[in-house]
């Protein structure tokens, strides 16, 4: 893969531009990070940009068998439409295909996230009040 430099150049300047600590870039399955660190020589405090590429860490789990359900836009997931109410799903719970499965809280909208097969929950991918990015794997169907 080839990384491109000009992403990064551009990224570290807005971190000078904008006076901010960290910043994500996010394209397909590949994120570049760039952060600043703060170094301290002969007393005096400078910046250095540090440079971080990682993989999407939907790779592990896209790679368990069964069907994925992803979260449709970025958000808080919650497994239950109020605190201390029964969950959507449970790992053994059988679903049909537009049963909610969860809820992503976007900008104090509550967007109930359906279900788009049928199928036994395998496993729950995020815990409760998780933030969660978009297509990112909420739960496994058998």
């Amino acid at each position: 893969m080839k990384i491109n430099k000009k992403i990064i150049k551009e990224l570290s300047d807005y971190l000078d531009e904008f006076n901010l600590s960290e910043l994500e870039y996010t394209e397909k399955d590949t994120k570049i990070k760039v952060s600043k660190n703060k170094i301290t020589l002969n007393n005096q405090n400078t910046h250095s940009p540090v440079i971080k590429k990682t993989e999407s860490s939907n790779n592990e789990q896209n790679s368990l068998p069964g069907k994925a359900i992803t979260s449709p836009i970025i958000g808080t997931a919650y497994h239950a439409p109020e605190p201390g109410a029964k969950k959507f799903v449970d790992v053994g719970k059988k679903i049909k295909k537009g049963d909610t499965i969860m809820i992503v809280e976007a900008m104090k909208t509550m967007n109930h996230v359906p279900s788009t097969s049928d199928g036994t929950v395998k496993k729950v991918c995020v815990e409760d009040g998780q933030p969660v990015e978009y297509g990112q794997t909420l739960i496994i169907l058998e």
